[in-house]
């Protein structure tokens, strides 16, 4: 009776662009959910400073805005330029949520197509 060898199996380079691929898709995905609740915190934080709830002149609320908008302008900047101007409402953040949740649907029918 022949003896039983295990015999590794041979990975296809297909799987492994598979696994890749989705796993830059949960990537992309956690950092645009990371991308919506920052514009979630500016717009919430944007109302607390318009209604005098709390104050500019208090140094770490000075320093939490800054770096939402240090953060987030770069990416609303294109957006705005494109966009017509609508007085005092800004639809740019509205537009990169959608925006970016249409690119989380393509890149998750892609990943789950390629498997």
């Amino acid at each position: 009776m022949p003896a039983l060898v295990y015999q590794r199996p041979v990975p296809s380079p297909r799987k492994d662009r598979q696994v890749l691929f989705y796993t830059l898709f949960e990537i992309v995905g956690y950092l645009i959910n990371i991308i919506v609740i920052l514009v979630i915190v500016q717009f919430v934080m944007s109302l607390l400073i318009a209604f005098n709830v709390v104050n500019m002149h208090n140094d770490f609320v000075a320093a939490i805005w800054r770096a939402i908008n240090a953060l987030l302008d770069p990416i609303l900047k294109p957006i705005r330029r494109i966009m017509p101007n609508t007085g005092a409402i800004d639809f740019s953040p509205l537009v990169l949520i959608i925006g970016l949740q249409i690119l989380r649907i393509v890149l998750r029918n892609l990943a789950y197509a390629s498997m």
